[in-house]
């Protein structure tokens, strides 16, 4: 199946989804950097008007996607969630390099979680999805956004996210996959897996 749909065409989809965090219907948004998540996932958000909670928020470090920043969010966002309780962290700001003001997750109809390593095996995700862009448009994406200076440290990223990718096997786990070489703009064109 592959469709254009609106966002509030999805959104509508999400909210008929059985809740998979406690009350909370999770929505991961993975893929890897530069390929659209974050703008996916706000216009998302957006829709469904619910937090959208970014593992730019985390410290994560260069060379290692998948392991500590996750733990975070399950200790301090999903395990709260599934008690049906609120969560809460501190976000990390990247430029002062330490934490900064608490964010509040209350418990909510949906939850948009984004970043990569997001739609891991182990997320209650109610949807999964999967964001993909060709290499020269994620890398001219990522160099633009964080600067020439980072060239080196986003080619080690890029190979611990492919090895974290193949090892969880996360696109072909994806219940939609997203053409994210396209900016998101009212529609979205969509590819789901039945």
């Amino acid at each position: 199946m592959d469709e254009i749909v609106s966002f509030e065409e999805l959104a509508e989809t999400v909210l008929r989804l059985p809740p998979s965090c406690g009350p909370v219907r999770l929505v991961t948004v993975d893929g890897p950097a530069g390929s659209g998540k974050t703008t996916f996932a706000r216009r998302l958000g957006t829709a469904l008007g619910a937090q959208v909670v970014s593992s730019d928020d985390f410290p994560v470090p260069w060379d290692e996607v998948p392991r500590e920043w996750f733990r975070l969010v399950e200790e301090q966002v999903l395990g709260p969630l599934a008690a049906g309780e609120p969560g809460g962290y501190r976000r990390y700001d990247w430029a002062g390099g330490g934490y900064a003001e608490r964010v509040e997750v209350p418990v909510a109809p949906a939850l948009v979680l984004e970043g990569v390593s997001t739609a891991r095996r182990t997320a209650p995700a109610a949807l999964a999805v999967w964001v993909y862009a060709p290499a020269p448009v994620r890398k001219a994406r990522v160099l633009a956004r964080d600067g020439e200076h980072l060239a080196e440290q986003w080619l080690s990223w890029r190979r611990a996210e492919e090895t974290w990718f193949v090892t969880d096997d996360t696109r072909a786990r994806a219940d939609l996959l997203v053409e994210g070489s396209l900016v998101p703009g009212e529609f979205v064109r969509v590819q789901g897996r039945a």
